[in-house]
């Protein structure tokens, strides 16, 4: 690091941010936790970027060492050793945590004797400087992920009185200091005393609904009497109070008698005594239908499907005799049994309640109570609102068999094998801790549970297999078991993804491919249910050599947008729904991208896949805005698909919708392709001013803008008119011309200065079917650009194609087929970089320099006398650039045609210099320079970036 580059970034810091350079990378700088970073996000950069470290918070918590654990694995195959000082004081760290650090393999834990040692620093040590955090936050969940906390990262040189001080502070702390050994921690145990928490009492509460459920009872009250639904839908989670909901619910209903069914005998008389709580009354007005009890006659009866739904049982019921049925686990409608009780009984009112409407099979469960959705809060909303225990997701690579990896193609001797066993529980003890009170392992054959369960057993970890082959009884009395202690882990395949709570499962291990999202939150969510001392869930999962591991990010991002870049996206997270973290070792991060770059996420069947799915959840025919609205998909995904020209045409496949004249489709396809992904909304806002009349003059139009907060100058409109009249697509597009695509009769002509539609279109738009695509295309292209500053032409770190660029520099022409790196047009010249930060075989190689520039090339060949390197480096009479410069960077090719733009670059002076380079085998000259950063670049952007080093990219290039 530069002398010069940290003085500017310190005197803008700390004297003045307006006179000096302000660099994040350097400067001082407050770290806190908010809605886009958190603290743990910088301490885990700065582990993964540093070449040493001491960590001394005063406190630790052991769940909060789960995602330390993997970041410190990747450390120790690089070499890099730290150190963690901690402390004793006021018993708050645990003797089992204190065992946890000693699994650490390239840590030097001390703890620190110095009376009262509270400290919460963290220091990193790097190429050419030295970076502090020091604040409030100690090491624990809470504190680094959620918490409001204050801390100061500064960075300084060794010779810097700050470094120095640090440096002997620390050495103190050091000397004063034991090193962690078993010894110290049996010492520890034999006279600890847990810390006592002093909580204000609290007087006995009458029960009342949560935040969900009052939301939940409002909308259910709303449907009933404003809609006179008959039948409604509560879509939950696990473990987000579903009982207690339909009890609130009933209570105000208030039936004269009321009906709940579910399909498990075990837990009727726990939800009757919960009913009891809410609704009150004396026990001998609850009745028990089930289990082989037959109280019928009783106000509210509690029954198993089982028992009620023989024939002859029903007919001991009137159609009437009820007023309110509840069917809880309604998934299950579709079966034989729940279709006789539905066809018998003629409630006033229906309700069902299920975390998984989605079925595996083609049953509709929405259809079954008229599609009308009372409420829904999925897992991703349950684990936001904190109503179920946060997690620590930890992807490793599963065992490999002669060089290959476990794949769908395993045989039973592999997945079973004893270096498989081995390996599993290897990462079994390293992640887990011994105050850990019982797993579920999910694996993919019967067999293989047993072998398993065998295995497991004999290594000291009890454990039992557990497959439908089993009686309701031998499951019952395995998880009491569990919960008892006596077993370790029960081993299954799938008879646990639902209809089953051990709220004590503190483990859920993924021994099986990931099969589909549905399947995922099934099991994840059989973890998360809270339970005492239960602070979080460890989710271990073995990644194999499969197909289907897009499906991971995806399913814990809740994530449902077929789009790779997102995908790739979220790949990179390491923090979800404030609590929970997620991690992947280095190869199965690096399969799971092999994945996603391999697989075609718009394939036809996968299209059809969302539009039934969707179709099912609303009982009509969704749109575009119901694909964005309910998370569905990306509604741009039916552009890309390379066999489909839109939305309308997979309808048109589909056999949904009639067929539109030629030109109606052009215009839809060209509406889609080009405007709906709201990335300038100028001509979505003419579009739907025009629909409402007839005519917009241009002084209209540009009020127009200026209510929408929407820059406007001369090229805008200019830009404008040329995309509406299609003029801008009059180029080549390989054999035909890309406005071939779209037809050539403008949508839009101007006439004395006013904006119409043009005839063709007005007639178009007479018909029904157009005009609802129409005006569909316009609210969801209006809804996507909420994500963009309609008030400059490109949002920071947004994404944009190189057409998009073209379109939005209000260039009269796309020239986007041609442009590939770079090209000057006029005083701009738009620079796409896929980042490369190694050496690869055509020579180039991307180093971005203390977060502030990048190391860029022209094509080659070129010199330092070439006419564009001439316009590049130009300057006015007062030293400004005459060319601004729009950056826009991919980490990977992977991440299909789209850019981040990073800002306005300036060009380094000093930089500028010719090379050569090996391009196929010939030497080629080039000029390279370094870019500057309007900005230094976010965290997450730097983490993207940084990822992208681990994947390789051997192949040629022509974008520069």
């Amino acid at each position: 690091m530069e002398n010069e580059a940290l003085k500017e970034a310190l005197l803008a810091g700390l004297i003045d941010s307006e006179q000096y350079e302000a660099n994040d990378n350097y400067g001082p700088k407050l770290i806190t936790n908010n809605a886009t970073e958190t603290v743990w996000e910088y301490l885990q950069q700065e582990l993964l970027t540093c070449q040493k470290f001491v960590l001394a918070p005063a406190f630790i918590t052991s769940e909060m060492l789960v995602a330390l654990k993997i970041t410190l694995a990747q450390l120790s195959q690089k070499g890099v050793h730290g150190t963690i000082l901690t402390s004793d004081y006021l018993g708050f760290n645990t003797p089992e945590m204190f065992t946890e650090l000693l699994k650490l393999p390239n840590v030097t834990v001390k703890i620190v004797q110095t009376p009262g040692f509270h400290a919460k620093g963290y220091f990193f040590w790097h190429k050419d400087h030295q970076t502090a955090y020091i604040g409030s936050s100690n090491f624990t969940r809470q504190a680094l992920l959620k918490n409001s906390e204050l801390n100061l990262k500064i960075s300084s040189q060794t010779k810097g009185r700050l470094a120095q001080e640090i440096f002997t502070q620390l050495a103190n702390f050091e000397q004063e200091a034991l090193v962690l050994d078993q010894t110290f921690i049996t010492n520890y145990r034999k006279n600890y005393v847990a810390p006592v928490i002093q909580r204000p009492k609290q007087q006995p509460s009458k029960l009342a609904p949560n935040k969900m459920q009052t939301e939940a009872l409002k909308k259910l009250q709303i449907l009933r009497t404003k809609e006179k639904a008959k039948k409604a839908l509560i879509i939950s989670a696990t473990g987000t109070g579903k009982t207690y909901l339909g009890a609130f619910d009933v209570k105000n209903y208030a039936p004269k008698r009321f009906l709940y069914v579910v399909h498990r005998e075990q837990i009727l008389h726990k939800t009757l005594e919960s009913f009891q709580k809410v609704l009150g009354g004396a026990r001998f007005d609850y009745g028990i239908y089930g289990g082989g009890q037959h109280e019928k006659k009783t106000k509210y009866v509690f029954a198993t499907i089982q028992a009620l739904a023989r024939p002859e049982n029903l007919a001991q019921f009137a159609a009437d005799e009820f007023d309110y049925i509840l069917v809880d686990e309604a998934h299950h409608v579709g079966a034989a049994s729940y279709q006789r009780l539905m066809a018998h009984f003629e409630p006033a009112f229906w309700l069902g309640m299920t975390a998984t409407p989605e079925r595996l099979d083609d049953f509709d469960v929405y259809q079954a109570f008229d599609h009308q959705i009372a409420y829904e809060i999925s897992l991703a909303d349950a684990l936001a609102e904190e109503m179920l225990c946060p997690f620590d997701y930890i992807g490793v690579t599963d065992y490999e068999f002669l060089g290959e990896t476990v794949s769908e193609k395993a045989t039973l001797s592999q997945l079973t094998a004893p270096e498989r066993v081995k390996h599993i529980l290897k990462q079994l003890a390293y992640y887990g801790n011994e105050t850990s009170r019982g797993g579920l392992v999910f694996c993919s054959r019967q067999d293989e549970a047993k072998a398993l369960a065998k295995a497991f057993s004999a290594q000291g970890y009890p454990s039992l297999a557990l497959t439908n082959n089993d009686s309701s009884s031998a499951r019952k009395k395995a998880v009491q078991k569990l919960e008892a202690g006596q077993l370790k882990y029960l081993i299954t395949v799938d008879i646990f993804n639902e209809g089953i709570d051990i709220p004590c499962v503190d483990q859920v291990v993924l021994l099986r491919n990931t099969q589909s999202k549905i399947v995922f939150d099934q099991q994840l969510g059989r973890g998360l249910r809270r339970f005492p001392q239960k602070e979080s869930v460890l989710v271990l999962d073995f990644i194999g050599n499969y197909k289907n591991n897009y499906l991971i990010p995806q399913a814990l991002t809740n994530d449902r947008f077929l789009n790779k870049d997102r995908l790739l996206a979220d790949l990179k997270k390491t923090v979800v729904y404030h609590l929970a973290t997620i991690n992947f070792d280095l190869i199965s991060r690096q399969r799971i991208f092999e994945a996603i770059a391999s697989t075609k996420l718009d394939a036809l069947k996968r299209l059809r896949q969302s539009y039934e799915r969707l179709k099912k959840k609303l009982g009509r025919t969704p749109w575009r805005y119901d694909f964005y609205q309910e998370n569905e998909l990306d509604p741009q995904i039916f552009t890309q698909n390379q066999n489909l020209n839109g939305y309308y045409a997979l309808l048109k496949r589909l056999k949904v919708v009639a067929a539109l004249p030629k030109k109606a489709e052009q215009y839809l396809y060209f509406l889609e392709n080009e405007l709906l992904n709201g990335k300038r909304k100028h001509e979505l806002l003419l579009l739907e001013a025009l629909l409402a009349k007839n005519s917009l003059s241009q002084t209209e139009f540009r009020q127009l803008l200026r209510q929408n907060n929407c820059y406007c100058d001369e090229q805008v409109l200019a830009s404008v008119q040329e995309i509406l009249s299609l003029r801008f697509f009059a180029v080549k597009a390989g054999k035909t011309l890309r406005q071939d695509l779209y037809g050539k009769e403008p949508l839009v002509v101007v006439k004395d200065e006013t904006y119409m539609f043009n005839e063709t279109v007005r007639n178009f738009l007479q018909l029904e079917l157009f005009k609802t695509h129409f005006i569909d295309i316009i609210k969801t292209g209006l809804a996507l650009s909420a994500e963009y500053a309609s008030e400059r032409r490109f949002t920071l770190y947004q994404k944009y194609t190189r057409k998009d660029v073209c379109r939005l520099l209000d260039w009269p022409k796309d020239i986007s087929a041609p442009l590939y790196g770079y090209r000057v047009v006029a005083d701009v010249c738009p620079i796409f970089i896929t980042y490369r930060p190694q050496t690869l075989k055509h020579g180039y190689q991307n180093e971005i320099t203390n977060n502030e520039q990048i190391k860029w090339y022209t094509r080659s060949p070129r010199s330092l006398a070439s006419k564009e390197v001439q316009e590049l480096l130009a300057q006015d009479e007062k030293g400004r650039a005459k060319v601004q410069l729009p950056l826009f960077i991919k980490p990977t090719d992977a991440f299909q045609a789209e850019f981040y733009y990073v800002g306005q670059a300036t060009i380094d002076p000093k930089s500028v210099q010719e090379e050569e380079l090996l391009k196929n085998g010939k030497k080629r000259k080039a000029v390279s320079m370094k870019l500057c950063f309007e900005k230094p670049l976010p965290l997450w952007l730097q983490a993207e970036l940084k990822a992208a080093e681990h994947q390789s990219q051997d192949r040629s290039d022509h974008e520069y």
